[in-house]
């Protein structure tokens, strides 16, 4: 194995000891050498972030100098650092009573979008009743940011699935990703997720889901439909419990629920079910108990 760089007509060789000589020092200190405006360095640069401590008690009074002074400042240091006999550009700042070092990416390391996203638009006109119905559904769905509030939910879904190995259990099928609507009526979708935002039901979810919104609207009005006439009976009569009854009373459930179900009635099959199946497999189970009982 050898070290080299594709000249175009040949490869250029290098030692291992030709590296070694000219490789910078790791740094001891970061030296400062700018301060910038926090709001002039776009996200975009920043990498990786660390916490900076004083090296020992001796400095605790210049550590502590320069973070009040750049929290007041609204300013961050720049300097290099030598970390891994790599070199790096980073940002000193203070946050939360501390120094913090963010490692930076180069100027010549950010790509340029309009040149690796051919689909951009150049400029693309908006109405302002389209304007002011996004600026509706961003402000329905904000609220102030807590980290803790968000989940990895793959990491659990996959604690889930080692307790349940371990304890011999199944384990639920995640649901499939929803599909893309290819919406053309861009008022329409915006009103649509406006509305499925503000319902208490979809508050906290994280989704506005614009397609979403109307099925539901009409399955829930379908629902209630069904569920009136089954309350109606004709005098003198008892009303008549059929199959497509029986199968709506699930209909409120979610997939857990159906499957917790399922598991108490001792289905086989159920892990891979999709809750439609889940739906028509508890349904059944109930008829055969019934017919069995009589």
């Amino acid at each position: 194995m050898v070290k080299g760089y594709d000249a175009g007509d040949a490869y250029v060789l290098i030692e291992p000891g030709e590296l070694e000589d000219i490789a910078p020092g790791r740094s001891q200190a970061v030296e400062i050498t700018r301060f910038v405006d926090l709001e002039q360095v776009e996200p975009i640069f920043f990498d990786k972030t660390y916490y900076l401590g004083p090296k020992g008690k001796e400095y605790a009074k210049i550590y502590a100098l320069l973070e009040k002074a750049l929290a007041e400042a609204g300013k961050a240091g720049i300097a290099t650092f030598v970390m891994r006999n790599r070199q790096y550009l980073v940002a000193v700042k203070a946050e939360g009573g501390l120094l913090t070092l963010h490692t930076l990416h180069w100027a010549d390391e950010i790509r340029d979008p309009r040149r690796e996203i051919g689909t951009l638009p150049d400029s693309t006109d908006v109405t302002s009743r389209e304007l002011k119905m996004a600026e509706q559904l961003i402000e329905t769905l904000s609220m102030d940011w807590k980290p803790e509030e968000f989940h990895d939910t793959f990491q659990e879904q996959v604690t889930k699935l080692i307790e349940a190995k371990r304890t011999g259990e199944s384990v639920e099928k995640a649901e499939p990703p929803a599909e893309a609507t290819n919406v053309v009526d861009l008022m329409e979708a915006l009103r649509a997720s406006v509305d499925h935002a503000k319902s208490p039901k979809s508050r906290g979810k994280g989704k506005t889901a614009a397609a979403d919104a109307p099925v539901a609207r009409i399955k829930d009005a379908a629902d209630k439909r069904r569920a009136g006439r089954a309350a109606k009976p004709e005098q003198g009569t008892k009303p008549k419990q059929t199959k497509r009854a029986k199968a709506s009373s699930f209909d409120s459930l979610t997939k857990a629920e159906l499957y917790q179900r399922a598991t108490d009635a001792g289905i086989p099959g159920r892990s891979s079910m999709t809750r439609e199946e889940l739906i028509k497999a508890l349904s059944g189970k109930r008829g055969r108990r019934k017919a069995e009982a009589s």
